[in-house]
């Protein structure tokens, strides 16, 4: 985020981007609902939100429509290289994520690899030849327990909930041809572009396009999310935890985190830490709370290291439009926008949001 910029929404708009969270294309009758205001109110902050660049909803797909191999990778940059570097994963189609991170290593990122791909020439030729990268431990996922753009969903207290999008799985190549994929890019840079408007800009019919977006949605080959800055929602605290597990407690152990409401992602790994996980907390006394209670009460983990996210450049193959803005204030923007392929744009040119109170 650019220095002295303060994300502070008020309890409404939290209230409508936990809503959008849940179900990125509901419509502004059922978040007013859900939200217990008028659908004029609802519409209209929200709009200021996505013009300010502070949410965005974008289709993503599930995992990039064919058989892969995900890598998180955790990368040391030379001082003052971090931004750059990140900037120039982002760029690169098979990025998923890329966050700046403290502690030992400088960034995270997942490479997706696509199956026949040599990992020589995305770790060596890739990743360890851009300017400022000095070395990185990649490790491999083997099983994603939990992953979940849903994590402020409790914002909405008890009343009546959104429906929840379908589960997401490992989706074949058959499931997307080239009109899906146009599809999806289409909805990538807008998540909430009506069908009638992508169907004019591909020609098609808008039946076609919301027959087969349905269709993929539905199966679970393409999610829609939307993404917001922890902070904007009252959350001080994004971490990575990387855990060291006794081997017969893995699953258990994995299990019993992916079950806690404050953990975004959970994935087993090949590595020195069996154990990924991404937390979310209110405060830094929460944080206390999870690594001596939470963590210190699980039977088999045995230590951890963790980091904390300080800017997340790209998540679920898109550009998170805060930190577009960030780069486009330091002049590096030019080169942030990847390949069509990889799905992820920047967006939100609009002014920036500082201590943001709108009245209803």
């Amino acid at each position: 985020m650019i220095p002295g910029e303060i994300y502070d929404l008020d309890p409404t708009d939290r209230r409508i981007v936990a809503a959008l969270q849940v179900n990125g294309r509901a419509s502004w009758t059922e978040i007013a609902q859900l939200t217990g205001t008028s659908v004029t109110t609802v519409a209209r902050r929200a709009q200021q939100l996505f013009a300010d660049g502070l949410v965005k909803v974008a289709a993503a797909p599930q995992p990039g429509g064919g058989p892969a191999d995900l890598l998180i990778v955790r990368i040391r940059c030379a001082a003052g290289s971090q931004l750059a570097a990140a900037q120039a994963l982002a760029a690169m189609p098979e990025i998923r994520f890329v966050a700046l991170v403290t502690g030992v290593y400088d960034l995270v990122a997942e490479v997706l690899v696509p199956k026949g791909t040599s990992l020589h020439s995305v770790l060596l030729n890739g990743l360890q030849k851009i300017p400022g990268v000095q070395g990185s431990v990649a490790d491999l996922n083997l099983h994603t327990y939990k992953s979940t753009h849903e994590w402020s969903r409790h914002l909405l207290g008890t009343e009546p909930q959104l429906v929840a999008p379908p589960p997401v799985h490992d989706c074949p190549p058959a499931h997307l041809d080239e009109l899906d994929e146009r599809i999806i890019a289409a909805l990538r840079e807008d998540g909430r572009n009506s069908f009638q408007a992508v169907a004019g800009g591909l020609s098609v019919s808008e039946s076609t396009v919301r027959r087969r977006f349905e269709s993929l949605y539905n199966a679970g080959c393409v999610q829609v999310i939307t993404l917001v800055p922890a902070t904007a929602l009252g959350f001080e605290a994004e971490i990575f935890f990387w855990l060291s597990v006794a081997p017969s407690r893995l699953d258990g152990v994995a299990r019993e985190l992916a079950a806690l409401r404050g953990v975004r992602y959970v994935a087993a790994t090949l590595g020195q830490e069996s154990l990924m996980c991404e937390v979310i907390l209110p405060t830094h006394a929460d944080v206390f709370e999870f690594t001596t209670k939470t963590l210190g009460g699980i039977d088999g983990i045995q230590a951890w290291t963790a980091g904390v996210q300080l800017l997340t450049v790209k998540r679920g193959f898109v550009i998170t439009p805060w930190a577009a803005r960030r780069l486009a204030a330091q002049g590096m923007a030019g080169e942030l926008v990847p390949a069509q392929a990889s799905g992820g744009a920047p967006a939100g040119n609009g002014r920036a949001t500082r201590n943001r109170r709108a009245s209803a």
